[in-house]
């Protein structure tokens, strides 16, 4: 009962902690397509960033492997291959509230189980409450940005064949994945 099949070209964005990854690689499973992750693709060894030419190239080489493809992340440098690329976009407007309480839980258990992220970079507790780079605090920061923005990329008259999905409660996001067969 959906539109999506093994060829779309799906990006999924969001405030940091909506659920972009999670949802991401139930899609990817799902339809069977690959699953692009810009922060993996970002992030280098002790959180050092990409140059921005060579993460252009990542990205390029990543959505021209394949028919379709779900990609996640909110990098405006690079828009134009993510927003210029995608044929649907999965836009997880949740609020505030679910969004810090997702991230801070995550945050949490990253730090606890020393969980292994984007080129063998970790998450800490220190990181998480006590620094000025918090993600949790770049959430909060971030969250009515993400929201002007999208809803402006939206309407950029380039994106008027994009399909959008607007999700506002985590309830019609799994409505959604339910239904796709």
């Amino acid at each position: 009962m959906t539109m999506i099949n093994k060829n779309s070209k799906i990006l999924v964005v969001g405030t940091s902690g909506s659920g972009k990854s999670t949802l991401a690689r139930v899609l990817s499973q799902k339809m069977g397509i690959p699953d692009i992750e810009l922060d993996a693709l970002f992030w280098k060894e002790n959180w050092t960033q990409t140059e921005p030419e060579e993460f252009r190239q990542k990205i390029s080489k990543a959505i021209s492997e394949s028919s379709g493809f779900v990609i996640h992340g909110n990098y405006n440098k690079v828009k134009d291959l993510t927003w210029g690329n995608a044929d649907i976009v999965i836009w997880l407007d949740y609020s505030r509230a679910v969004v810090i309480w997702r991230v801070f839980k995550r945050s949490i258990l990253r730090a606890l189980k020393r969980e292994l992220l984007w080129s063998g970079n970790r998450e800490t507790l220190r990181k998480t409450f006590f620094s000025k780079e918090s993600i949790i605090l770049w959430a909060w920061n971030t969250y009515d940005l993400r929201k002007r923005q999208y809803q402006e990329y939206i309407n950029l008259p380039e994106h008027k064949n994009i399909k959008v999905l607007r999700f506002e409660t985590p309830q019609e996001t799994q409505k959604f994945v339910d239904s796709i067969r």
